[in-house]
C-alpha cells in the first residue's frame, strides 16, 4: 500500500515540534473524536507521512515533520484516572481509545502560517482549510503534501 500523508494538531505549549526532536518518538494520545480515532485506527500506516501543526499558536502554523512509526496501540491514557483523558467507560479487553506512534523526521526552518496556506490556491480542499474543521488528524492528499512541502521549504519529499 501506498505511503499515506497526515495532518496532526498539537498546541505548541502541550507538545511542540521542538518537544517531538527532543524525544524522537512519542505516542499520539489523548485523541478524543471518533473520526479521528478511526483514521489512526483503520487508515494509518507504518511510513505514513505526517505533518505537524502548531494550533492555537500566534500565529498557528505548519512545523515539521514526522512519520508513523507503528500499527495503532490502546491510548493508556484511557485508563489511567489521573489522566485528563481517562474515559471510565472504555473497556480492556476490547479499549475504545487507540494512538499511533510517531517519530520525527524534520522541524521546518520557519512556521508556515495558517495564513499563508489559506491564501494558495492550489490548497483549495484541505482539510483544514473547510469551515469548522476541528480535527486534530485529518488526511491530506499527495497534491496538497507536495505543495505543503514546497511551502515549508522542507528536506523530505514524497
Amino acid at each position: 500500500m501506498a505511503t499515506r500523508c497526515w495532518l496532526m494538531k498539537s498546541e505548541p505549549d502541550v507538545f511542540s515540534i521542538d518537544d517531538l526532536k527532543r524525544v524522537k518518538v512519542t505516542g499520539w494520545e489523548g485523541v478524543r473524536n471518533y473520526q479521528a480515532r478511526n483514521f489512526m485506527r483503520d487508515d494509518m500506516k507504518k511510513g505514513d507521512l505526517v505533518f505537524f501543526y502548531h494550533s492555537n499558536g500566534e500565529p498557528p502554523g505548519l512545523v515539521g515533520l514526522a512519520r508513523v512509526d507503528g500499527p495503532p496501540i490502546p491510548d493508556p491514557t484511557q485508563f489511567d484516572k489521573r489522566s485528563e483523558y481517562f474515559d471510565a467507560t472504555s473497556d480492556q479487553v476490547e479499549p475504545r481509545w487507540v494512538m499511533v506512534t510517531v517519530r520525527f523526521v524534520e522541524a521546518f526552518k520557519e512556521l508556515v502560517p495558517l495564513a499563508v496556506l489559506k491564501a494558495d490556491p492550489a490548497l483549495a480542499g484541505l482539510a483544514l482549510l473547510q469551515r469548522g474543521q476541528r480535527l486534530s488528524v485529518q488526511p491530506v492528499s499527495d497534491a496538497h503534501a507536495k505543495r505543503l512541502l514546497a511551502l515549508a521549504k522542507a528536506k523530505t519529499r514524497l
